[in-house]
């Protein structure tokens, strides 16, 4: 479902990614994880179609990102680590608005901005503006908007930032859950323990570098688990 060919992206000549591929198959959960400055979220906003590659293809469900930009976004969802909402809106206005982008049909716009605010635990304050919202409850309806159309492809930047515990249980399931219903799912987190609980794979960047690649069962079978393998990327 993705697949990442020798991308780069340099800027002023130094390259923040640099010859990285990557496949993703369909209802994989894979991460992406690395020091700060590492090259992970120039590598997701590549895939979005927020940046161009000076080199290589970005091809999400076989659609080019680049060439077919509009096939591609169809299927895709994409969840920031930096969003921007309208704080103006209420949370059902800002869903409501972000289906009419997909051109979802009104009635079943709504059922599915019910089902969404649901899972995510914001129903009851759908109708508040959301400008009075805290970070964890704009995180769930960033999941929310990011879901709507119902993607095949899920992109997370930083998924668990401003998440109570009570959040990152749920959104752990969530992933997990979309993963059984074959989406798949790359994610750039910090969070090593968590990738560890909800990654099929993991992929190490550094200095724009994929330095390695390792499946669940061999990073939870090592001494120190994904922990331990991030900290020897600095040896």
């Amino acid at each position: 479902m993705i697949g990442l060919g020798n991308i780069s992206k340099a800027f002023d000549g130094i390259y923040a990614v640099k010859n990285l591929s990557i496949t993703v198959g369909k209802g994989e959960v894979f991460g992406l994880v690395g020091p700060n400055g590492a090259g992970k979220t120039t590598t997701i906003r590549m895939m979005t179609g927020l940046l161009k590659p000076d080199e290589g293809t970005a091809n999400m469900g076989g659609y080019s990102i680049t060439d077919e930009p509009l096939k591609a976004k169809a299927i895709l969802g994409y969840v920031p680590d930096r969003a921007f909402l309208y704080e103006k809106l209420t949370a059902r206005e800002f869903l409501t608005f972000i289906a009419s982008l997909y051109d979802i049909e009104k009635q079943e716009a709504l059922r599915r901005i019910e089902t969404l605010t649901a899972v995510f635990g914001i129903r009851d304050i759908e109708d508040e503006l959301i400008e009075s919202f805290s970070q964890g409850m704009r995180q769930r309806l960033l999941f929310s908007s990011a879901l709507i159309h119902n993607p095949e492809v899920l992109l997370i930047d930083e998924p668990f930032m401003g998440l109570d515990p009570f959040g990152v249980r749920m959104l752990k399931g969530f992933i997990g859950n979309l993963s059984a219903k074959g989406v798949t799912v790359f994610l750039v987190t910090h969070s090593l323990h968590i990738a560890e609980e909800v990654c099929h794979r993991v992929g190490f960047i550094n200095k724009g570098l994929l330095t390695s690649i390792k499946s669940a069962d061999e990073f939870r079978t090592i001494e120190g688990g994904l922990e331990g393998l991030f900290l020897s990327m600095g040896d």
